[in-house]
């Protein structure tokens, strides 16, 4: 992946890196803020809502449990059990039906919340259908969908549902008893709830909620406001263990994102559940979050602006300095050195811009000091390769006094002499070479083998041994380029100081391709690099021609090119010079002549 810091403008960067940050920052505070506020207000709103159900659980309870207990009372009432007993005559028992009857009506008339009673019986009277007080027969009870709740119990509330009476039909909620004198079922007394007195309890004083009251079997008994008909709380609330308590509902299908409190009081058949939407808890947080946000906005604003601000002031002299860099050229001076650069640069900054335009200013006096001086080294060096092309006429005349010389010798019937000047001429031309600094290893070994072969007449001439030497150079190598007379100093050194005070010498040179790498080996079975060498042929040589092809190597080359001399196991001396394969000659390094350019 690309640097963006090398890739973008530094101040579209700045500015544009900064502005995300800001963006992002400000998005984690305002969710952040959301969060934080939500779970506290939900945590708030919970817990006054749960102490109002329990003041409202409370209340209702009282209520119901008084109906209860009228029931219990009433159901041991002496005279309606002997009414019950159905062992009396028809007369008496018509007038123990309207003292019941009676007694039953002043119990409705005197409690309000309750709307009316019925009392299932064997045998019932007839009576006014439109009463409170109604006698029904005991085969109806098997009709009522709330029958079963009896059949393990002695008694049972009933759920919401709706009874006649001369308004029309009530919405009640009933609570059956079990009638029983010494283990004799005699019927069930029924007493009705007003539904509405007892939604107005669940409703308080509050602003309109959504509540449900529910029995201990999780079955839903009234409920006031917005709640789904068939909501399952069961697998949220434990109604049969859980007390007072909230839960959070998330993404239910029927009670959507909720808060559910309950409340349930200890001994008390039934839980008082609020079910309140996620969205009226959090909208102050939303707002809270809403106002922070556009407090934010504002001040992402103002700091954009000043970002922008400072990123111009940042980048202002690096543009000024790219400009002046842009512009400048090499030689916009003259040669005096007066004369002004294409953008002049600002003198009033103290600080690193400062330092870095005056490091600038600097670099530029150096580059024109460093053109002045090229153009100084040009014009001697013209001058000197003038001066060369001048100094080249005079080998023709020793080309002609070598010919000459080897004709006389011819003459005089001196035949190793003519042998001589001949490899001399041949050495001289191939050491000349028209003045270039490189030729190919062919013309390098025909000269190796014209010296080599002057020394051998020399040591024939001299009544000593033979010089015996070995070349060992496959053609494709004789085609590559090497210095111009690389070979000659190792072979004289291994001549001169190897078989000095000798009468005989072996010598073996070795060239091979190495990949991109050509290795020269020069092998010797001379005196060896321990070997003294006398002290007046240290100085009149000095080892200058080793050395300067040494030099002449690190001069042309870079990299592990180079020459080692070492000694030979065997005795002598080796040398390993190690160049690069050059399929031609490569261009001179000369200095040409400059041409005023821009410096960057």
């Amino acid at each position: 992946m690309t640097n963006p810091f090398k890739k973008f403008r530094i101040d579209s960067l700045f500015f544009r890196s900064f502005s995300i940050f800001m963006v992002a920052v400000l998005a984690c505070i305002a969710w952040a803020s959301y969060l934080i506020s939500s779970n506290e207000l939900a945590k708030t709103s919970s817990h006054y809502q749960q102490l109002l159900l329990d003041e409202l659980n409370n209340e209702i309870t009282t209520r119901l449990v008084t109906i209860e207990q009228i029931s219990l009372s009433t159901s041991r009432d002496n005279e309606l059990i002997t009414f019950l007993r159905d062992r009396q005559d028809e007369y008496d028992r018509h007038r123990r039906s309207v003292s019941v009857e009676r007694a039953l009506a002043n119990l409705t008339y005197s409690i309000p919340i309750i709307q009316g009673i019925d009392l299932y019986m064997e045998r019932p009277l007839r009576g006014d259908a439109n009463s409170y007080i109604q006698f029904r027969s005991l085969g109806d009870l098997a009709k009522q969908d709330w029958v079963e709740a009896l059949d393990k119990n002695d008694f049972a509330w009933v759920s919401e549902h709706e009874v006649p009476s001369f308004q029309g039909n009530v919405r009640v909620l009933s609570f059956a008893r079990k009638i029983v004198e010494e283990n004799k079922y005699l019927g069930v007394l029924v007493v009705h709830v007003k539904a509405k007195e007892i939604e107005q309890l669940l409703a308080g004083h509050s602003a309109p909620a959504n509540r449900i009251m529910i029995d201990t079997l999780g079955q839903l008994t009234l409920k006031t406001g917005l709640v789904p008909e068939h909501t399952e709380l069961s697998q949220w609330i434990n109604v049969k263990t859980d007390q007072s308590g909230y839960v959070h509902i998330r993404g239910n299908k029927e009670l959507g994102d909720s808060l559910l409190v309950y409340s349930k009081m200890q001994d008390s058949h039934w839980m008082l559940v609020e079910v309140t939407p996620w969205s009226e808890i959090t909208s102050g947080s939303f707002r809270l979050a809403l106002v922070i946000g556009v407090i934010g906005v504002i001040a992402i604003l103002l700091v954009l602006l000043l970002t922008l601000y400072l990123s111009r002031q940042f980048t202002k002299p690096i543009k000024q300095l790219v400009t002046a860099m842009r512009q400048y050229f090499v030689g916009g001076r003259d040669e005096a050195g007066s004369g002004e650069h294409p953008v002049d640069l600002p003198n009033d900054y103290e600080n690193e811009f400062g330092y870095l335009f005056d490091g600038y200013r600097k670099q530029m006096e150096q580059i024109e000091e460093s053109y002045r001086s090229l153009r100084l080294r040009y014009e001697q060096q013209r001058k000197a390769e003038i001066e060369a092309l001048q100094a080249n006429i005079n080998p023709h005349f020793l080309y002609n006094m070598l010919d000459q010389l080897n004709w006389m010798a011819i003459e005089a019937g001196q035949d190793e002499l003519s042998r001589i000047l001949e490899l001399m001429g041949r050495m001289f031309r191939i050491g000349l070479s028209n003045g270039n600094s490189f030729i190919t290893i062919g013309e390098e070994l025909e000269h190796i083998h014209c010296y080599l072969e002057i020394q051998q007449l020399r040591w024939q001439a001299g009544g000593g041994g033979e010089l015996d030497y070995t070349i060992d150079a496959p053609f494709s190598v004789q085609e590559l380029f090497i210095p111009k007379l690389t070979l000659q100093p190792f072979v004289e050194n291994a001549i001169v100081h190897g078989f000095n005070g000798r009468t005989c010498g072996k010598l073996w040179i070795t060239l091979e391709e190495q990949s991109n790498r050509l290795v020269i080996t020069i092998d010797d079975d001379g005196a060896g690099l321990q070997q003294a060498v006398p002290r007046e042929r240290k100085r009149r040589t000095g080892g200058y021609g080793i050395r300067n092809v040494k030099e002449r190597i690190a001069g042309y080359f870079e990299g592990a090119y180079g020459v080692e001399l070492s000694q030979r196991e065997e005795g002598g001396t080796r040398v390993v010079i190690t160049l690069p394969k050059l399929l031609e000659p490569p261009v001179p390094q000369l200095i040409e002549p400059l041409e005023p350019g821009p410096a960057a």
